[in-house]
């Protein structure tokens, strides 16, 4: 195995990942709602009226965010490498969509809150989303 030591960004990854758990102990703490962001976008398919401004304004945020980063400071940001047809990343959104489904939610909720609270549901979830994506990346890598 080798390291991309020109796309290797542990510091920004280690920011990231504590905006992350600050971001989901914050906002359980302040509306006891567990940050998973297939529940959040789900919630709006069938929108209650007082849940769904909320929601509208989380979802905005996670688009405007990186847009106002990268208008502030484009240094900062730069385009993924998506090595990958646009049927693929087709194929993958709605295999990550029926994932959540099945799973009752999304890496987000399980891997960041639900481990954090210590759920053995959330730890079973996070291992069979591992698996499965390590199992995929190794079939498309060294079995297609």
């Amino acid at each position: 195995m080798t390291i991309d030591w020109t796309h290797f960004t542990p510091w920004t990854a280690l920011a990231g990942g504590i905006l992350l758990g600050i971001s989901s102990a914050a906002f359980i703490l302040v509306n006891g709602r567990v940050l998973g962001i297939s529940g959040i976008l789900g919630g709006l398919l069938l929108p209650k009226r007082s849940d769904a401004s909320w929601r509208v304004f989380f979802l905005l945020g996670l688009v405007l965010a990186p847009a106002t980063l990268a208008m502030l400071a484009p240094d900062l940001v730069s385009a993924p490498r998506i090595e990958a047809g646009s049927a693929a990343i087709v194929a993958a959104g709605l295999l990550v969509g029926l994932g959540t489904r099945y799973g009752s939610g999304c890496t987000s909720g399980h891997g960041v809150c639900g481990l954090s609270r210590l759920s053995p549901r959330s730890l079973v979830a996070t291992l069979a989303f591992m698996a499965s994506g390590f199992a995929m990346v190794y079939v498309i890598r060294h079995l297609m």
